[in-house]
């Protein structure tokens, strides 16, 4: 009888614990402070100060991917610190896990059963693409490496980070996925949509201010108080930034991850909108020097700053750490369609559907919806979008409306799409145009999103000509 042999665990490396973080992070702010005058360093600053790659750096900070010792020593010491045991936890190979493995196990485990159904399973289990992609969701693309870039980000003291992209290219789903790792770091947070503030409260400054801070106290679970703590005779942008620090900060011992979503809407009340970003610049500075500041992690989501013209000395636009979401690459197209179950020969059926609608995330993610179902074939889905607008029939028809209610941007959008050189755009006009989605750029060039826009609208221009 053979006696069983134990396995020897082999070490795979070190994980920093939450201890560890915070003892680094404490140690590089110390450095930016004295040595770099206070500003912050980017991921690619802090890579060459440490000589580390960026990427082993964002396993670093995630407390979930490993890193080797000697790794752990080097980011230390560059900031004069000694490694100590609690600082970090040995893994092996039998007990590596963390976040990243396991949302990639759970996307492979609901791909491969997607891929397992049949074609009618598959179009009886699925939900209609629309809105943010939910976090139990298989069909959440990452965009490597901005999810591990904005959790790392997130554990710093008072940072910025700010989420570019026009609407419908996945700045919810981020924004989902950003929240959720804070709540699992004990932070506090706070969604706030300004597309649902009322209209009334754009009038003046300081009711937007109330609404807003009457909007994070409740849901923090405080009582806002805002008769018995405001008094406007100071000033609004005084008393605001008093009430969150005295009242808000005060209360919460954890970070607060404050996201403001659609800040964009506020440039067109530009009797309001220079005052209240020169506030929030402001509160990037008070992080710099007061430790009760440090608790707010200020997230900022928007569609465009093409037409900003702000000073940029008093503006969050040019602080903190900036994503920008692009479209879907090919690669990424090919994956998600093979967790929708289907089987696309490599480079072909995705090229062909890229020619239509490129990378547009949400205009992919309807395609693949209704090809998975089996109700169409690619040929038939083109060949629809391109005689009527077929499955994006309705997304069309929404811009179009949109359009017709505002006839100067209609007109110049008829402009884009009928011209084939490039034109110039007014710097407002490219907002609402790209905040719509219906415009890129390329280089100085303002171009039509993709193929589908320009023969839809040419059609719908031609109709109304003839």
């Amino acid at each position: 009888m053979k006696l069983k042999q134990n396995k020897t665990k082999r070490r795979r490396g070190v994980i920093l614990t939450p201890k560890g973080l915070k003892r680094l992070q404490e140690a590089i702010l110390s450095w930016e402070i004295l040595q770099n005058k206070g500003d912050r360093l980017t991921l690619e600053q802090l890579s060459r100060q440490i000589n580390v790659s960026t990427k082993t750096l964002s396993r670093l900070w995630s407390l979930s991917a490993s890193v080797d010792h000697r790794t752990l020593k080097l980011c230390f010491g560059t900031f004069n610190l000694e490694v100590d045991e609690e600082d970090y936890t040995i893994l092996t190979e039998e007990n590596e896990t963390g976040m990243s493995d396991l949302l990639t196990d759970v996307v492979s485990e609901k791909a491969e059963h997607l891929s397992q159904l049949s074609t009618e399973q598959i179009g009886n289990s699925l939900s209609y693409p629309d809105g943010a992609v939910s976090l139990d969701s298989p069909f959440y693309i990452e965009r490597s490496p901005i999810e591990e870039l904005v959790y790392r980000e997130v554990t710093q003291p008072g940072c910025v980070i700010r989420i570019r992209a026009p609407r419908q290219m996945g700045k919810s789903s981020l924004v989902l996925r950003l929240l959720s790792f804070a709540d699992t770091q004990n932070y506090h947070t706070v969604n706030l949509k300004c597309n649902q503030i009322d209209e009334q409260c754009f009038t003046n400054l300081n009711k937007l201010l109330r609404c807003i801070c009457w909007q994070i106290a409740t849901q923090l679970g405080l009582d806002p108080s805002l008769d018995d703590k405001w008094d406007e005779e100071i000033g609004c942008k005084l008393i605001c930034s008093l009430y969150v620090q005295n009242y808000i900060l005060k209360q919460c011992h954890n970070p607060i991850v404050l996201v403001l979503n659609d800040v964009d809407r506020l440039f067109e009340y530009p009797h309001i909108a220079n005052d209240f970003f020169v506030l929030l610049r402001s509160w990037c500075e008070e992080a710099r020097q007061n430790h009760n500041w440090q608790k707010l992690r200020l997230v900022v989501v928007y569609s465009t700053e093409k037409y900003i013209s702000l000073d940029i000395n008093h503006s969050p636009f040019n602080v903190g750490l900036p994503i920008r979401l692009h479209e879907f690459t090919q690669q990424q197209v090919e994956d998600l369609a093979r967790r929708y179950g289907l089987k696309w020969t490599d480079g072909k059926e995705s090229a062909r559907l890229m020619s239509l609608v490129g990378g547009h995330p949400a205009l992919v993610q309807l395609a693949l919806y209704y090809l998975s179902s089996g109700t169409m074939t690619l040929s038939e889905l083109i060949q629809e979008a391109i005689a009527n607008g077929g499955i994006y029939r309705h997304h069309l028809q929404r811009h179009w409306a949109k359009l017709q209610v505002n006839p100067h941007l209609a007109r110049v959008y008829t402009e884009l799409v009928t011209t084939k050189q490039s034109t110039f755009i007014d710097p407002m006009d490219a907002h609402k145009l790209e905040s719509l989605g219906l415009i890129c750029f390329e280089g100085d060039r303002v171009l039509p999103r993709c193929e589908l826009y320009r023969t839809y609208f040419v059609k719908q221009l031609s109709i109304i000509a003839s």
